[in-house]
């Protein structure tokens, strides 16, 4: 994709002008509804502010959970307007309702500067079927659509891709703008080298195409986690009883053989931190590729925390996505966190894919020293597999 060939947020002229702005308000919540990590609404602000400050009339929109197309009071969006307000000190208007005349007729009477927030959109069946109805009704609100919402930028909803169909122009907001240059530019295009991708977590399903296109720009993969045993399997070594994907032995064994074709070093772990009992109270062993028995492989080793480490020591430009063992449990976390200080200390440009791996460096206080860390679990991995997002796609071309 390379350098963004769409329109920016800035490239608009939205002095009072009304903008509908899809952003990412999918924040985790307790059971009294109480947003307990508002990294996504503090992602938003830079976008939200800018518009503010350039006398817009702005109106929000976002998902939250899985209401399955109904409405449904436990995954309002109201928290996170409130929030939102509090950060910015400012005083969110409300919409009771996704679209309608009440909706309507508070955008209509939006005055410079002031903003709005639509309810859920996902209480609509409308929203994840990217109903073209919808997506009008959305246009009909405002002069200019910006997307920001890259989490969900993979999906084509009403809100996130129809709507921009429908409208003068679309744009991305900084958000967006942030995550191409990182994701696409500096990691895809043109990476600092050596270029060395970290891929872990439990499963091979979905990392293959990650790995396939990966196989093209890098010098390096390191390989953790679950999904680790798949390919140790394929290459007929002894993995006890650790997750194993047999419907993709194959499938992985061409990866392999791939790797080997482009002079890709390809490092797998050496030795493994193995358990009776996958839990806190499971007793933990070091063995290397020969002493599993009947044990389950939940963490990287020792030995293969310094091959690795050595290795990211020496790049260029590091891609992280997914742990390297169960690292929720505090025994089984040590390679995880390991694999984060070392990235953190290292001096690469340092890009992590989203999910549990963002997690972890939460966790330890690490994130202000990676590079980027990205917003969108799921978005992220397709942008690295090289695909063509569609809430991207849509937006008006410069």
């Amino acid at each position: 994709m390379g350098e963004l060939k769409k329109l920016s947020v800035e490239d608009l002229d939205v002095k009072g002008k009304r903008v509908f702005v899809r952003v990412d308000f999918n924040v985790p919540q307790d059971d009294k509804q109480n947003i307990t990590d508002d990294t996504r609404i503090k992602e938003a602000i830079p976008t939200i502010k800018y518009l503010v400050d350039k006398g817009a009339k702005v109106i929000l929109s976002s998902h939250l959970g899985r209401p399955k197309g109904k409405v449904d009071p436990k995954f309002s969006i109201s928290p996170a307007a409130d929030r939102l307000g509090e950060l910015m000190g400012i005083k969110i208007q409300k919409a009771p309702e996704v679209i309608g005349d009440v909706v309507t007729k508070m955008a209509e009477a939006l005055q410079p500067g002031q903003v709005m927030m639509l309810e859920n959109v996902r209480f609509l069946p409308g929203e994840e079927k990217n109903d073209p109805e919808l997506a009008k009704a959305f246009a009909s609100l405002a002069d200019f659509f910006v997307m920001d919402a890259f989490g969900t930028a993979h999906r084509a909803h009403a809100s996130t891709e129809g709507v921009a169909h429908y409208v003068s122009k679309a744009a991305a907001g900084y958000l967006l703008m942030k995550e191409i240059t990182y994701l696409s530019n500096a990691l895809l295009e043109n990476p600092k080298r050596p270029f060395t991708a970290i891929l872990g977590g439990a499963k091979v399903a979905g990392k293959l195409e990650v790995i396939n296109n990966l196989l093209e720009k890098v010098d390096n993969i390191l390989i953790g986690g679950g999904m680790a045993y798949t390919f140790l399997r394929a290459m007929k070594m002894e993995v006890g009883k650790s997750l194993v994907d047999e419907n993709l032995i194959k499938d992985a064994k061409e990866v392999i053989k791939k790797a080997v074709d482009r002079d890709v070093k390809w490092l797998f772990p050496f030795d493994h931190i193995v358990t009776d009992v996958v839990g806190p109270e499971g007793d933990v062993t070091i063995v290397t590729r020969e002493g599993f028995g009947n044990k389950i492989g939940v963490d990287i080793g020792p030995s293969t925390i310094e091959m690795f480490s050595n290795v990211i020591r020496k790049s260029g430009t590091v891609f992280w996505n997914g742990p390297m063992g169960i690292f929720e449990i505090p025994q089984f976390s040590q390679g995880t966190n390991a694999i984060a200080l070392t990235i953190a200390h290292s001096g690469a440009i340092s890009v992590v894919g989203g999910g549990d791996s963002v997690s972890a460096i939460n966790k330890l206080g690490l994130a202000s020293r990676f590079t980027h860390i990205s917003t969108g679990g799921g978005a992220s991995m397709e942008m690295v597999e090289g695909k063509v997002l569609p809430g991207i796609a849509a937006l008006t071309d410069k």
